[in-house]
């Protein structure tokens, strides 16, 4: 696809085959699978090949051959993601470590009985969040703003074989706006809203910035909300580093003052980029994110 269409990649038979392999080989051992899932993407999926390709070679400035790697460690790296997510509903989240930083900027949100706005991204692996929370006796409810028309069966299944449920509430994005009822509500109740920033669909309202280099399409609904709430915003993002280790990274946004919808989406992004720069593999947005492939 050219341009996120709402709906989330995958299939029911890809999670069935991930969990298998959790349950009588392991999670480490699962990771061998991916080997040749990775390979399939990377020699048949020839236009997301192409548009990741881009960002690794246009807007990271990797050489060719070093931006051919990273399209297939890209690949490979998103099925370690997905297969730890999975692992970790599934009741193994003690075979993962974790670090946090900025811990404080959330337990300062909570504790001004405001509600708070947490911005995240397609990035590293965000929905075990409330893991982390837990390991640091966070004790909220958070609430994932989200236009994802993920097919309903895959939510079922996940949910079926899952031994810990997860607390995450969905707020789905509606026409008729009573989304943002829905979003005070939350707010009143001291709750968190977590929004994810970095996509947006054809036909729906947009803000533009320099990303990487070159103008690109934001979704403006996040930062149009959290800039006119008055809440605090912390921009979330919980990234996969080496062996089954996760680190948690909360910065409060900085640089905006209320209603400036765009000086908020600027303080994103610089703070996306830094974060990308550091992950450069965990990015997984594959589409023409930049409007620059025929």
């Amino acid at each position: 696809m050219s341009k996120w269409d709402g709906k989330s990649k995958g299939t029911i038979l890809g999670y069935k085959i991930f969990v298998w392999c959790i349950k009588n080989i392991g999670i480490r051992s699962s990771y061998f699978v991916l080997y040749f899932v990775a390979t399939y993407y990377f020699l048949f999926l020839k236009r997301s090949n192409q548009y990741i390709h881009y960002y690794f070679r246009k807007r990271l400035h990797f050489n060719y051959w070093k931006s051919k790697m990273a399209v297939f460690r890209s690949y490979f790296t998103f099925g370690q993601v997905l297969i730890d997510k999975t692992a970790i509903s599934a009741g193994l989240r003690n075979q993962f470590t974790y670090e946090f930083d900025g811990v404080e900027n959330l337990k300062k949100l909570l504790h001004e009985n405001r509600g708070g706005i947490l911005i995240s991204a397609h990035m590293g692996n965000f929905e075990i969040a409330e893991y982390f929370f837990a390991e640091i006796d966070l004790e909220c409810q958070i609430n994932l703003v989200t236009t994802d028309q993920e097919v309903t069966v895959i939510k079922e299944y996940l949910e079926s074989v899952a031994s810990e449920k997860s607390n995450i509430k969905f707020i789905n994005i509606k026409d008729d706006m009573s989304h943002i009822f829905e979003i005070n509500n939350a707010l009143a109740r001291n709750e968190l809203i977590c929004f994810t920033g970095d996509r947006y669909f054809e036909g729906s309202k947009y803000l533009e910035t320099n990303f990487l280099g070159k103008k690109a399409k934001f979704p403006a609904g996040p930062f149009l909300i959290a800039s006119r709430l008055g809440v605090p915003v912390v921009y979330v993002y919980v990234m996969k580093e080496k062996e089954l280790h996760y680190h948690l990274y909360a910065r409060q946004a900085q640089g905006f003052r209320k209603r400036d919808s765009q000086a908020l989406l600027h303080s994103y992004v610089q703070n996306l980029e830094a974060m990308i720069k550091k992950y450069p593999f965990q990015w997984f947005n594959y589409f023409d994110f930049w409007d620059d492939i025929d």
